[in-house]
């Protein structure tokens, strides 16, 4: 049985997706931001989640990038984890996502429930329960936002099941957050990480076992800094670097998503700004604003390289 708790601990990054062009993943384009979290700390990765655009590229182009990906990151961290979303509307179609990724050996499955329609609980149950044949350990994944919410029942449904090693939070709810955690605790090897950016160091001292923070393709440093400081028992430390955090992403008032993400990290030489249709590139007045907003931060960032 796969360890959740050791398979989720630490930092993990969902990696936005690097393009060649508009929608056309390209996992060469990866290495220089993959190096670079490699030196920040970063400990393991989740591809194609919400960060990664993964819902908008299509079920073809997702192996061979995911397989290039994993690959790489397994050169320079070969105890880091790297785990692929598959989420999709329905479970037919999150099947085929993740048959398309078992080329990359991703040490754990993520799936949302289904997007778009509302579904009863025993559905979004049985949603899981179909991906227990492939032989490989499942993330469940709160993002209310895009998909189905997780109740506390359903936590309970979902973490009892065989094949699920543990769940992924982004609801910011510190009681839903508290039962997921309780009931890990009573199930064997069952871990949990947070991906609510600007709860994280609460979210530790909660319990869970990681944290998944998108903000953290741009600025590791600060993120990692955050995890090992809750993980020495230095409160005010953690503390510190939570606000920094905090501050970090307020860059989505420029512009919300992800888009602003990848300009910020064009602009350091980490990754080209296309992103996947309908999301365009920022605007010259965005790009502006954004690098008047990240003055201040910069020595936070990600150091920049020259361009890919």
């Amino acid at each position: 049985m796969t360890d959740g708790r050791e398979l989720l601990r630490g930092v993990m990054v969902p990696l936005v997706t690097p393009m060649e062009r508009p929608g056309i993943p390209c996992a060469a384009h990866a290495q220089p931001l993959l190096e670079e979290l490699h030196r920040a700390g970063v400990r393991s990765l989740m591809l194609l989640g919400s960060n990664g655009e993964g819902p908008l590229i299509p079920t073809d182009r997702i192996g061979t990038f995911a397989a290039g990906v994993a690959a790489r990151w397994r050169t320079l961290r070969p105890d880091g984890p790297v785990l692929v979303n598959v989420t999709a509307p329905g479970t037919a179609e999150a099947v085929q996502r993740a048959e398309a990724v078992l080329a990359a050996r991703p040490d754990a499955l993520v799936l949302s429930p289904p997007l778009y329609f509302a579904h009863r609980e025993d559905e979004i149950v049985a949603h899981y329960a179909a991906l227990k044949d492939l032989g490989v350990p499942v993330v469940a994944y709160n993002a209310p936002a895009y998909a189905c919410p997780f109740t506390p029942g359903l936590v309970d449904a979902v973490l009892a099941l065989e094949h699920v090693a543990g769940i992924k939070d982004s609801s910011g709810d510190p009681m839903l957050l508290d039962h997921q955690v309780a009931r890990a605790a009573r199930l064997p090897a069952t871990g949990v990480s947070q991906g609510a950016e600007t709860a994280l160091a609460p979210a530790l001292r909660r319990g869970a076992d990681g944290i998944v923070p998108g903000i953290a393709n741009a600025a590791p440093g600060p993120v990692v800094a955050l995890y090992e400081a809750v993980r020495a028992g230095d409160d005010a430390a953690a503390d510190r670097w939570q606000d920094i955090v905090t501050q970090l992403v307020g860059v989505h008032r420029v512009r919300r998503g992800v888009p602003v993400i990848k300009e910020l990290l064009a602009a350091r030489g980490l990754c080209p700004a296309h992103a996947a249709p309908p999301f365009t590139a920022c605007t010259a007045a965005e790009r502006t604003a954004l690098a008047a907003f990240l003055d201040p931060l910069s020595a936070h960032l990600v150091p920049a390289r020259s361009r890919p």
